[in-house]
């Protein structure tokens, strides 16, 4: 089956879609993805050994402007320019977001069958558009049904995570053993990995700071992947000398090795980051992305700490006196890390890729 895959933005919304088309590829069939040259699917997709075919894509304009304007326009061209990829696929998923909507779009119009895989706990307004006709909407969380119209077709798959991240629950020890090597990390402390996603979290990142000035553990060090454009700022707001042992790294393209070696994650709440989180079968502090569109960063946060998986704290919240607090309460009960890491496990859906791949396997009529 040929299959076209649309999706793309962050490394986050690239990561399931990779996923996903390892796992059709394995099964003999054929797959293309269709993304815009801006986003990290240009990199990811290309290194993953995938076809990348570049379309016009552009955000919703959600306010009045000259750009607004054009958009109907710029969005018309881009659907039709699409129309000749659609033509070549016997069947489009779309990944959500707006780099899938002129690909749906098209699909829609010559009749290609379409999959719809929503990754967050509030459908985005791309899928929420497309659910009614596509074949079927594939959910990575049961709470994101309630938003989409009662008529769309839904199966619960759980959001594809890299085979890399699988890995870890398997070979746990050996990678957390590569891990302390190559961060220079001390077998004897528990570990801390905190990050915000591929670009960092500046707001999180000043909290972490703020906390080694009060945090008094030498039992206890910290990993933090502060993102490419605040690593030297985050080095240079770090106290001279503090208690607890400290690693400040960019982006990290092995994330398997900080998961193997970490005790607790401290991280934002999207999609991606909450599947590889849960897979690992680690205990999490959640501080939701405020800006999130819907707010599904804190609908996918309360959704891991219903299953008692997780603790969360709003981004308002967060300063370093909250997180010392919050960090030293994590650490004080080993009953309740264990309990919150077999929680996360039993929430996970390890099998996320085969299951969304039988979706759109079935709705294309293969086998």
């Amino acid at each position: 089956m040929r299959v076209l895959v649309a999706g793309g933005g962050t490394a986050g919304h690239v990561f399931p879609a990779i996923a996903l088309a390892h796992e059709l590829a394995s099964a003999g069939h054929e797959v293309r993805f269709a993304g815009t040259s801006a986003g990290q699917e240009g990199r990811l997709v290309r290194d993953a050994g995938f076809e990348l075919a570049i379309v016009e894509a552009r955000p919703l304009e959600r306010a009045f402007s000259l750009r607004a304007l054009a958009a109907p326009l710029a969005a018309v061209r881009s659907v039709k320019a699409c129309r000749p990829l659609v033509e070549a696929a016997e069947i489009v998923v779309g990944m959500g977001g707006y780099v899938s909507v002129p690909v749906v779009l098209a699909a829609l119009r010559s009749r290609c069958p379409v999959v719809l895989h929503e990754q967050n706990a509030v459908p985005g307004l791309a899928n929420r558009t497309f659910a009614r006709p596509a074949r079927v909407v594939a959910l990575a969380f049961a709470e994101a049904r309630r938003a989409l119209p009662r008529r769309a077709r839904t199966v619960l798959t759980g959001n594809p995570v890299r085979t890399d991240i699988l890995a870890v629950a398997a070979d746990r020890e050996r990678l957390a053993k590569e891990a302390r090597t190559e961060f220079d990390l001390d077998e004897g402390k528990r570990t801390v990995v905190v990050f915000g996603g591929s670009q960092g979290a500046l707001h999180v990142n000043r909290a972490i700071a703020e906390t080694m000035r009060t945090l008094d553990r030498s039992d206890l060090q910290v990993l933090l992947l502060a993102g490419p454009a605040h690593v030297e700022t985050v080095r240079a707001s770090l106290p001279s000398s503090v208690s607890v042992a400290i690693r400040v790294l960019g982006f990290l393209e092995r994330m398997e090795l900080a998961y193997a070696v970490a005790d607790v994650v401290i991280a934002r709440a999207g999609a991606t980051t909450v599947a590889e989180i849960a897979v690992c079968g680690l205990p999490s502090l959640l501080i939701p992305y405020p800006y999130a569109t819907g707010g599904h960063q804190e609908a996918n946060a309360r959704a891991l700490q219903r299953a008692g998986a997780a603790t969360m704290l709003l981004d308002d919240e967060v300063d370093g006196g909250v997180l010392t607090d919050r960090i030293a309460w994590l650490l004080a009960d080993d009953d309740r890390l264990r309990s919150m890491g077999d929680r996360a496990r039993a929430w996970a859906r390890p099998d996320a890729a085969s299951s969304l791949a039988r979706t759109v396997v079935e709705a294309g009529g293969g086998s």
